[in-house]
């Protein structure tokens, strides 16, 4: 009994450190660890373990390192991967996509790198002024599990605020550290780097969707760039960026699909390696290699990190000699002084300037919380200490400075979240999550018993393909639940990615008007790809509508008040795409399989 004990105990353990919150603590952990080690009668051991040299010889190719830096410069590279990985993500299919979502956390970014470094130079400038990049850089990681210890318990939005920021940052930091912090530049090496960058671009050009051309490219692009004098922090970065990301598409979904169904009829190897190559097309390659990075990185790597560069010897005197020193100062004021002003200064004047809008729920007090918090410079911090500084007092100053930020930083933002709570009311950060109005039978188009105790309500865009009637889902939630649920559609057509959507919401409940709702959205789901004017009479003439009266309604404003007030309802309710289901009338979160709201609707029996 005890044996099936352990491994549960240990995968609860995992997924407690994979969260946000645990990953926080972990490195929080690491760094104490490297602390007391170094100041223990071990301290010398943890010196030798670090400075054990590794050669690696490749042909003609030598590479000559100690493990600290194997790992600052190696192992690193993988976590700068995947922070281009994400800011693609964004450009692409995220926050970053659009222009009035970008704008106020790309200029509150860029004020953030900035006024830190301003502040840097003003206390320490005189005495160490190559120090000023270290207090550039957010840990993006930390900020968020600081996030979900001190910030409010809902704080979604503020989250998405926060990384699409962070992004920027990250983005403007590693720059920095390419630009600034290389030297001996050997151009051969940088001609092969080049050259790689270039076929990463060409193989997203030409749509390869198998990771490993990419993976190779990428090993080599980090090869060249060691070996040319500039930090591999750059060439990770470039590397993510240039890695193609694109939304899912129905197509790929459904061929997937139909790859399984043959591997269910026939099981054996040569399907289940379609099956597998299958789903792994229908996923851009950018999202496979995020998936597959994100928790050796968080786990592995940057604990390691932390590992090789908190550990400082504070003995005989030197913590006293780096608190009277200036670049300890310059390094805590900029981090938490400069990106607590700047972030929040940056993000006002956009918002002043009307170049867009903080996210929905977000309001001012939570944005100080948040720029404080972005004072937590940690992993880019440490490693731009160790190019910075060749002097160990100064690293050691400096070190001192991005721990004590992260004390700092972390006790404002709490007193900020606070503050915006009890002074403002911002009790969250976040889209509402409960739905409203509630159902009403009389109005709403509902499918099951009124007196049914499980409700799913689904905002659905007829064009969107990834509603409920196109994946199956409710059919499988009815031969679950039998008539112990009941199925509720409201209108949420989303004109900017769909245009014909708001046409067919209103076919739709011009046919309702004639009692004829749910055929009309059965075929408006089976034919998305032809929604046009025309294409709606042709359905409704499909369904035997009397159309004299359904031309009249399809033009009755009052038609289309009824499906206006089903999107101020998504908007009153939360709800921001298609599709977004509420569980009883909460909000869900997490995927809309069948398998997975079965689940939550279970779950939410028991509470």
């Amino acid at each position: 009994m005890d044996g099936d004990r352990a491994p549960a105990r240990g995968r609860a353990f995992l997924d407690r450190l994979r969260t946000e919150s645990g990953n926080a603590l972990l490195l929080v952990g690491v760094a104490v660890l490297a602390l007391v080690w170094a100041n223990s009668p071990l301290s010398g051991a943890y010196t030798r373990l670090w400075e054990t040299p590794i050669n690696v010889e490749i042909a003609d190719l030598r590479f000559d390192m100690d493990l600290h830096h194997w790992v600052n410069d190696g192992l690193m590279v993988a976590f700068f991967v995947l922070v281009g990985l994400e800011v693609r993500q964004e450009l692409a299919v995220g926050s970053l996509r659009q222009r009035r979502s970008r704008l106020v956390p790309l200029v509150a970014g860029t004020a953030g790198v900035v006024l830190p470094a301003l502040v840097y130079l003003a206390v320490a400038g005189r005495s160490a002024p190559e120090g000023w990049g270290v207090v550039v850089g957010t840990d993006t990681a930390f900020l968020l599990g600081v996030l979900a210890i001190v910030g409010p318990a809902l704080s979604s939005q503020l989250r998405v605020f926060l990384l699409t920021l962070s992004v920027v940052d990250d983005f403007l930091a590693v720059a920095i550290i390419g630009v600034v912090y290389s030297e001996d530049v050997a151009l051969a090496p940088l001609a092969v780097a080049l050259t790689c960058l270039v076929v990463l671009w060409l193989l997203g050009r030409t749509r390869e969707w198998r990771s490993g051309p990419y993976v190779t490219v990428i090993v080599v692009l980090w090869a060249a760039t060691l070996l040319g004098g500039v930090h591999p922090s750059l060439a990770g970065m470039a590397a993510g960026l240039l890695v193609p990301s694109r939304a899912t598409e129905r197509a790929d979904v459904l061929r997937a699909k139909h790859l399984f169904r043959d591997y269910w009829q026939s099981p054996d190897a040569g399907q289940a390696r379609n099956v597998r190559l299958g789903l792994a097309r229908s996923i851009s390659v950018n999202e496979r290699l995020y998936v597959v990075l994100r928790g050796p990185v968080s786990l592995v790597v940057v604990p390691i990190f932390v590992l090789a560069n908190a550990g400082i010897d504070l003995r005989g005197g030197a913590l006293g000699e780096a608190f009277g020193s200036v670049i300890m100062w310059g390094v805590a004021g900029g981090l938490v002084l400069g990106k607590l002003v700047g972030i929040s200064i940056g993000t006002w004047a956009a918002v002043r300037l009307r170049l867009g809008r903080l996210p929905d729920g977000v309001g001012p007090g939570s944005v100080a919380g948040g720029a404080a918090l972005s004072g937590v410079g940690f992993t880019v911090s440490l490693l731009i200490i160790g190019l910075a500084f060749t002097d160990p007092a100064q690293a050691q100053a400096a070190t001192v400075g991005v721990l004590v930020a992260i004390v700092v930083a972390a006790l404002i933002g709490w007193l900020a979240f606070t503050l915006a709570r009890v002074r403002w009311g911002e009790t969250s950060a976040d889209l509402p999550v409960t739905l409203r109005p509630p159902v009403d039978s009389t109005r709403d188009h509902v499918h099951g018993a009124d007196d049914a105790p499980f409700t799913v309500v689904e905002y659905l865009d007829f064009q969107c393909p990834f509603c409920a009637r196109a994946t199956g889902m409710w059919v499988d939630m009815r031969d679950h639940f039998g008539d112990r649920i009941r199925y509720v559609v409201r209108h949420l057509p989303l004109e900017d990615v769909h245009p014909q959507a708001f046409d067919a919401a209103i076919a739709a409940e011009a046919a309702a008007r004639q009692g004829r709702f749910w055929d009309m959205h059965d075929l408006l789901f089976s034919h998305q790809a032809r929604l046009d004017p025309e294409d709606l009479r042709g359905y409704a003439e499909q369904l035997g509508l009397d159309m004299g009266r359904f031309d009249a309604d399809v033009t009755d404003g009052a038609v289309r008040e009824r499906v206006l007030e089903d999107v101020r309802s998504a908007r009153a309710s939360g709800a921001r795409g298609t599709p977004t289901f509420f569980l009883n009338g909460i909000r869900h979160r997490g995927p809309h399989d069948a398998r997975s709201l079965v689940a939550a609707l279970e779950a939410s029996r028991t509470v």
